[in-house]
């Protein structure tokens, strides 16, 4: 059977209700989506990750909501924005605000957000990693910060096409990136920021990101 072109909401979107799911074209041989880290409940690995985030967050790429309910859980002020439907209604049914909306598109509260987080690798959201930290700059207060998800020490920064293959339909090739925790220096830098921390919590890593001048 051929398998049917749909868009990449279309095959996420069923991958989040259970439907088989790899992605092609990140790895050198296709890799089942791990949607089971993302629909389960948060770890000590991701309570790590939360407890950087200070103040009103706001959540990039949410997914089906397990971060955003962890933040909301913890009082914080959040709200998740994903362009699929399927990830905002989950989100939602966990208790946590939510909006289908690119993080390229006008949001809610910009300029005002204290915290912007990436995680589970968004920050290669769109392939480019600069122009995604620039547009998140202008999300967050002036002396907010980016709590951003990273690879493992030694991968090396790439840009990729790639697509999502359910069992009978295949999405159009979307652009990504994959940032190593051992290049988030100059990729900040490009946009203006510098790395505050960077830290390794279960075989996870990440970076706290804040404006150069709040780090000099």
């Amino acid at each position: 059977m051929t398998a049917r072109d749909a868009s990449f909401s279309e095959v996420f979107g069923a991958a989040l209700r259970g439907a088989p799911c790899r992605v092609v074209g990140l790895e050198a041989v296709a890799q089942a989506l791990p949607v089971a880290d993302w629909t389960r409940e948060i770890d000590r690995a991701d309570a790590h990750l939360l407890d950087l985030c200070e103040g009103p967050t706001i959540d990039i790429g949410c997914g089906p909501g397990r971060l955003a309910a962890g933040l909301a859980a913890a009082g914080h002020i959040v709200l998740g924005i994903d362009v699929v439907q399927e990830a905002v209604d989950q989100t939602r049914s966990r208790g946590a605000a939510a909006l289908r909306r690119d993080v390229f598109d006008p949001l809610p509260g910009e300029g005002r957000w204290a915290t912007a987080l990436l995680a589970d690798g968004n920050v290669g959201i769109g392939g480019d990693p600069v122009a995604l930290l620039r547009r998140v700059r202008e999300i967050l207060d002036p002396r907010g910060r980016v709590v951003v998800e990273l690879a493992a020490p030694g991968v090396e920064e790439r840009v990729v096409w790639a697509r999502l293959e359910g069992r009978d339909t295949v999405s159009r090739p979307f652009r990504w990136a994959v940032v190593g925790v051992d290049g988030i220096a100059h990729v900040a830098a490009g946009a203006g920021l510098a790395v505050r921390s960077r830290s390794a919590f279960l075989g996870r890593w990440c970076a706290v990101l804040e404006p150069l001048e709040a780090v000099r």
